[in-house]
Formats: C-alpha cells, structure tokens, sequence
C-alpha cells in the first residue's frame, strides 16, 4: 500500500477536471490547462469534491507508481491555482539580468549577453540581483530554472554565479602564501 497514493486530493472550486476513460487527466483553473496521461493500471475517481486515485491489481510495478502519479495530480491542481515560483540570484561584478516581453537577457561575465527565450507558460520577474520564474507546471518552472543556472553555476572560491536562492554554497578555502 502506498501511503502516499491513499491520500485523496482536494478540489478547490475553480477547479475543473475531466478525466477520460484512458486517464488522461484534464486540470483547468484560474492559472491554466495542464493535462497528462497516467497509467492504465491506476484508477483514478472523483468523488465530490475529491480525487481518488488506486490500483485496479496490486502489483510491483503498480505500487511503484501509485505515489508518484497522486503526486503529479496534487502539483497539477495546485499549479493551476496557486503556480509554482522558483527563485535565483546571481551574484558577481557586472552580472545583471533583464526580461523583455518572453526573453530573458542574462549578462553573466561572458564577452557576450545571453538571451534565453522563455517557454509558454512561464514568466520571468527580476529585482536587483534575483531574477524570479513563475508558472503552473511545476516539472516546467524546475527545467527552466536549472537550465538558466547551467550558464554560470556557482563557484566555490567567491561564490560568483547564478544560484537557487535557497542553496548553500560550501566555500573552499583559497591558496595560501609560499612559506619559507
């Protein structure tokens, strides 16, 4: 059994979802559409104001993907009601960032800006050193942030780069004098 695929899902009222007999499932709400196919093997159910999701037959493979798809549902209906926020800061001398419509125009220390262009569906704020990515999917609003960090990644000397704002940066000491 798994403990977290028992647990039902709450459905907020703004929120519809439609769910066709070869599970895919279908969210809208004040934020977007997402839409997935999930297993035939699950069994996904509404229920009033819930969504059920469980096994048609117990099985290895069933119960090892049981969590992760109650898991998937519950981020898409949160997603099209509330989003998905990840956060970045850059830190170096010169480094800036600027949105400008669906791109975003990164100056990270190279002899060139870098313009990502972002995908639809997610935006991109920026204030002083932090540059914000919202979106309802959250799988979405994840590749894209990583994918921004991978230009310059931080370095453990300085700490010069772009990093999540809640990573750590573990600091290496730097060379000491020649002793004589």
């Amino acid at each position: 059994m798994s403990r977290i695929g028992k647990q039902n899902i709450v459905i907020p009222d703004k929120v519809e979802i439609k769910i066709s007999p070869a599970n895919l499932v279908e969210v809208k709400g004040p934020k977007g559409t997402l839409s997935y196919q999930f297993s035939t093997e699950l069994k996904i159910e509404k229920v009033e104001k819930n969504l059920k999701v469980s096994v048609k037959e117990e099985t290895r493979t069933t119960k090892s993907i049981w969590g992760m798809s109650r898991t998937l549902m519950n981020n898409m209906v949160t997603g099209v009601t509330t989003g998905f926020m990840k956060g970045l800061e850059f830190n170096g001398v010169g480094y800036k960032a600027v949105v400008a419509g669906n791109t975003l125009t990164l100056n990270l220390g190279y002899s060139h800006p870098i313009e990502y262009k972002l995908p639809k569906g997610i935006e991109a704020k920026v204030n002083k050193n932090t540059i914000e990515i919202y979106g309802s999917d959250k799988e979405l609003v994840g590749f894209v942030a990583a994918e921004v960090r991978s230009y310059r990644p931080p370095e453990p000397y300085k700490g010069k780069g772009l990093k999540y704002s809640t990573e750590n940066i573990i600091r290496k000491a730097g060379k000491t004098g020649a002793k004589k």
